[in-house]
């Protein structure tokens, strides 16, 4: 089995079991060990994986972190461990102590679900605040599982890591700082769009004119880039449907069918992004933020789950609107006519993800 494949195995553990565990202790029997034996590292070995590793030269004396992976007896891995139901955010202070105090050059938080790899990219022998790559066992996605990949026990090369982590880190750093632009174009970034066109003066008045019309373009932009790969994939399926068994072919018909009368349209997609947008200050990621559309409405999810949503978007009637639940699950109609007044009500989508947080 491949390891992508025994990831996403894995994957399917962590959401059977994560509403059964009630401690720390059970987090990481349950799921933090098993995933570091999954890494290819002796759980039970404690000249490899120590539990409870303890450094003389921390700032308190006794204090221990949750697991160190050794190597010829020196850590290279330091893990600290929190309940699954836990929300990982300031819980990296006891990690950063350590960090400094030892030769490790990685540390791990996590809760069982979600794993943040940190290293000291900013300042030597120094943990840095961000995290160079997080995982979520419940929304994986491929390219996260290749970096994770390097830190099997077989692949582990220090050096090749930390080259990694710096493209990691600032690659995420420029996609949030393009999200916030697609949703709220700085005026720096509206003149460059507008050095390029405009003939006249540059004046703010200029300025506020065109930030709406290169917001609106981008966002469309994007959004016709992801109906071409769309339609690119479902026409290489049906190219590969060609070639079923003549038996399954009414079933895969209608099917078909079905697939063809949703028709995700990009003010759709760009509500999408809007809310992802708003959303991700509350999430810590924004990722969490998916969609799933269907003939009706375009549902908005907290991590791809369907009883999670966190408003629905009604673009394919004659009146637009947006549907938000409130304490009571009830939804509640918001009439729109246009995208933006989306923005309006960000306390009502903020609340409405808080309620999936508890």
């Amino acid at each position: 089995m491949d390891f992508i494949d025994q990831i996403k195995q894995f994957s399917k553990r962590v959401e059977s079991l994560q509403d059964s565990l009630s401690t720390e202790e059970a987090t990481k029997t349950s799921l933090i060990m098993p995933f570091f034996s999954l890494l290819g590292y002796d759980v039970f070995n404690p000249q490899e994986f120590t539990p409870e590793f303890t450094s003389d030269y921390g700032v308190k004396k006794g204090e221990k972190v949750d697991y160190a992976i050794l190597n010829n007896g020196e850590p290279i891995i330091l893990i600290e461990c929190k309940w699954i139901g836990e929300s990982l955010n300031k819980h990296g202070a006891q990690l950063f102590r350590y960090f400094s105090t030892t030769n490790a050059k990685f540390g791990i938080l996590t809760n069982g679900r979600v794993y943040q790899f940190f290293t000291d990219l900013d300042e030597s022998n120094k943990m840095d605040v961000k995290s160079f790559l997080e995982i979520d066992m419940l929304n994986l996605k491929d390219t996260q599982v290749a970096e994770l990949k390097k830190f099997h026990k077989q692949n582990f090369d220090v050096d090749a890591i930390f080259d990694s982590a710096s493209e990691l880190k600032y690659s995420n750093e420029f996609r949030n700082i393009f999200a916030a632009l697609l949703q709220n174009p700085s005026d720096e970034f509206v003149r460059m769009f507008l050095s390029e066109t405009y003939d006249g003066k540059c004046t703010q008045k200029v300025v506020d004119k065109f930030k709406p019309v290169l917001r609106k373009t981008l966002n469309n932009y994007i959004a016709e880039l992801m109906n071409d790969k769309i339609k690119t994939a479902l026409s290489t399926q049906e190219e590969a449907e060609k070639d079923v068994h003549a038996s399954n072919e009414e079933v895969e018909d209608e099917s078909k069918e079905n697939e063809n009368k949703i028709n995700t349209n990009q003010e759709e997609l760009e509500a999408y992004f809007l809310i992802k947008n708003i959303l991700k200050k509350t999430t810590g990621n924004p990722d969490d933020i998916t969609y799933k559309d269907n003939e009706r409405y375009m549902a908005i999810l907290y991590k791809n789950k369907t009883t999670k949503w966190i408003c629905r978007i009604y673009f394919n009637q004659s009146k637009k609107f947006i549907t938000i639940p409130n304490e009571d699950k009830k939804e509640e109609r918001i009439n729109i006519n246009n995208v933006y007044e989306i923005e309006n009500y960000s306390s009502k989508l903020e609340s409405a993800l808080k309620n999936y947080m508890k």
